[in-house]
């Protein structure tokens, strides 16, 4: 994890880009965190770490799996038919 003043970031943004590809970068202000910068070698990371970092998620993902675990879970074939009697 590297901290950069946001001047310098702002004089070589695609070079602080290609930085971000290896570890994140934290923006800073006046020597206080601001932002970071995370590289995505993938355009389809976007939505991982978009949903990753979304509490709401993760939250909703550690639920369905306890529900699994306590046999609670649905099988496909139920879950496709309960979607096509909604699509209807």
């Amino acid at each position: 994890m590297r901290q950069v003043p946001i001047e310098q970031v702002k004089t070589d943004l695609a070079g602080y880009l290609q930085m971000a590809e290896q570890e994140y970068v934290i923006i800073t202000q006046e020597g206080k965190p601001v932002g970071i910068l995370i590289g995505l070698k993938d355009p389809e990371d976007l939505w991982e770490e978009l949903l990753l970092r979304n509490p709401g998620f993760v939250e909703r993902i550690a639920q369905a799996r306890k529900s699994l675990k306590e046999g609670k879970g649905i099988s496909i074939e139920e879950m496709r038919a309960k979607y096509n009697s909604q699509s209807l």
